[in-house]
């Protein structure tokens, strides 16, 4: 099979699925959106306060109850059709239901998840869109070339910002951090309060993010550097629950291990 193919087939599929998590999630928590509850649309409305009276009307509709259920199971069934390949109709559907999602959730619902998710949608509308002014291989390389490069820069970004961190740098952010999962504080004896452990980490962290544009050194440099994010993905949905994180960042591979094929 031709490299594009294999690339633009596995990150539809793994589109889906991170998708499909997504929207089974929002259909779960639908509960705590109702009227009396901590997430109520009636409540959230207020951040629409400075647009028009036509705009207001539109997402109340939206966000009704019987609506948003409906969105949701529609979004579901897009998101499951990727799998037998994506269209200008299903990218088109689930990019602006992505967009009104995260108005509901005031911009965000599971941080960098939702920026990745975004990412990939668009790379998706740039393959479908492009093909009206270019051939399909050439538009397929653009988004893909699209997702690569976000999420090299977002790798490369939190690196740097790492790097320039005194307290990441000298290991005392590391133990703070993951202070904060979901199983709540370390050990006092735990590894990672050890200072060389703690150190020792955070530069292995600085250094493999900082070290992304080695992806273009080739394919097989790409597959070690996604197979290094897979196990950090993994161990941040270990100690942080966040299992959005492991499929949204799982979906840009392809692109990255395609596009250093063609550097």
């Amino acid at each position: 099979m031709p490299p594009l193919y294999i690339a633009l087939r596995s990150f539809e599929c793994l589109l889906a699925t991170s998708l499909l998590v997504q929207t089974l999630e929002f259909l779960r928590i639908r509960s705590v959106q109702q009227s009396d509850a901590l997430w109520s649309w009636t409540i959230q409305r207020g951040d629409l306060a400075h647009t028009s009276t036509t705009v207001r009307k539109a997402f109340d509709w939206l966000f009704s109850e019987h609506i948003h259920k409906a969105h949701l199971l529609l979004r579901l069934a897009a998101a499951a059709s990727l799998y037998w390949g994506s269209s200008i109709v299903s990218a088109t559907l689930l990019f602006f239901s992505t967009v009104i999602i995260l108005i509901r959730w005031r911009g965000a619902f599971n941080g960098g998840s939702d920026f990745m998710t975004i990412i990939a949608l668009t790379g998706l509308m740039i393959a479908h869109w492009g093909q009206f002014f270019v051939s399909p291989v050439l538009a397929w390389q653009a988004g893909l070339g699209y997702v690569c490069l976000q999420t090299m820069t977002s790798y490369f970004i939190s690196g740097t910002i790492k790097l320039f961190s005194r307290e990441w740098r000298n290991g005392i952010a590391l133990p703070y951090f993951l202070d904060g999962g979901i199983y709540g504080p370390l050990a006092a004896d735990s590894a990672f309060r050890h200072r060389f452990v703690a150190i020792a980490c955070s530069w292995g962290f600085i250094l493999w993010e900082c070290a992304v544009p080695m992806v273009f050194l080739g394919p097989l440099f790409a597959f070690v550097f996604c197979a290094i994010a897979l196990v950090f993905h993994l161990l941040v949905f270990a100690f942080f629950g966040l299992n959005r994180f492991v499929w949204a960042w799982l979906v840009s591979f392809p692109a990255m291990i395609y596009c250093a094929r063609l550097w």
